[in-house]
């Protein structure tokens, strides 16, 4: 009976054997984006604000962009920059020794209010250079602002920022670079790239127990601007936003400052691209009851957010209000 009897422990330890083993293979395979931790002001608010495709040593009006920064920087007591890519043209960095993170970075933005954390993600651009130059620690040893990484998050309690390279979603660099050679050292093999990342994503924001849950890319998902929708992501990415009830998607790669409302989702796109060159005259007009703001100059965006409320605002290089939005929610009341 005790040969018996062991042999049916052993029937049923199997099996459960088996599924630790599977768990703790899940557990250890699994990845996490990495995680900054950002507090918001005393009174739970915070203040940022949000640029893209800058990089020109200064021209395009990329200096007359960062002065208003500076003033507007100032008056909101900006906690943080937000930068959605193509931040060195016309080719990323070459290196981390490159003067061009010095002369389209450090010298631009000097004001005191912009001496904050940059959180960076890459463009379409920053991949035609050495990528990996952009993410080294060596360029905050430079300047300690610069944080730039392909997908990660930016924790300030209120509200979650999920970053997200979306540079690699785009056949067209891969399929038709026509004369553009770019680094996709740690991209390859491309398909398994994604797919982890999409699925680290996906589990970020299911993990989330913000108030607020906001996604910043490169590409647009929605846009009236010569690159118009990024079709790769409106299959790929948009299901994983809408799912996990993400509130805000801000993005670049259009030169020009957008906002767009979804007739599907309570899902807002801001576009924040006007960081130095622009393309004047250049929109597709969309349906006007998605299409709440355009403007094909120069310009940047605020946020600034606390538990109850998010206000959104566009500024041109001269410092002019051209759009605001703001967005509630309600505050949860204790019942004891």
């Amino acid at each position: 009976m005790a040969a018996t009897a062991a042999a049916s422990n052993h029937r049923v330890a199997l099996p459960i054997l088996c599924l630790l083993i599977a768990l703790s293979g899940i557990l250890l395979t699994r990845a996490e984006l990495p995680r900054f931790a950002h507090p918001s002001k005393d009174d739970g608010s915070l203040s940022l604000l949000v640029l893209g495709d800058w990089g020109r040593n200064g021209d395009y009006n990329q200096s007359e962009v960062a002065f208003q920064m500076g003033i507007i920087g100032e008056k909101l007591e900006v906690d943080f920059v937000i930068s959605t890519g193509d931040n060195f043209y016309d080719r990323g960095l070459k290196g981390t020794e490159d003067p061009e993170f010095e002369e389209s970075f450090s010298k631009i933005y000097t004001a005191p209010s912009l001496q904050k954390e940059w959180y960076s993600v890459l463009g379409n651009h920053d991949y035609r250079g050495d990528v990996e130059a952009q993410l080294s620690p060596i360029l905050k040893k430079m300047d300690n602002r610069w944080i730039c990484l392909r997908s990660f998050i930016v924790d300030t309690e209120i509200v979650e920022f999920f970053f997200v390279d979306t540079t690699p979603f785009v056949d067209k660099y891969f399929n038709d670079p026509e004369d553009e050679i770019y680094d996709w050292k740690a991209i390859l093999p491309r398909r398994k790239y994604l797919s982890n990342l999409l699925k680290e994503f996906d589990s970020a924001l299911k993990d989330s127990n913000a108030k607020w849950k906001i996604v910043v890319g490169h590409h647009t998902l929605k846009s009236a601007g010569s690159h118009g929708d990024t079709q790769e992501l409106h299959h790929q990415l948009l299901p994983i936003l809408e799912e996990n009830k993400v509130d805000f998607y801000l993005n670049g790669h259009d030169h020009c400052l957008q906002h767009i409302s979804s007739t599907n989702s309570p899902l807002q796109y801001f576009t924040s691209g006007g960081g130095s060159k622009a393309w004047r005259g250049d929109i597709n007009w969309m349906d006007p009851k998605e299409l709440k703001f355009y403007y094909d100059g120069q310009g940047f965006m605020s946020l600034q957010i606390n538990p109850s409320q998010a206000n959104f605002t566009f500024f041109d290089i001269f410092g002019n209000i051209l759009h605001q939005w703001s967005s509630t929610k309600p505050l949860l009341h204790s019942t004891i």
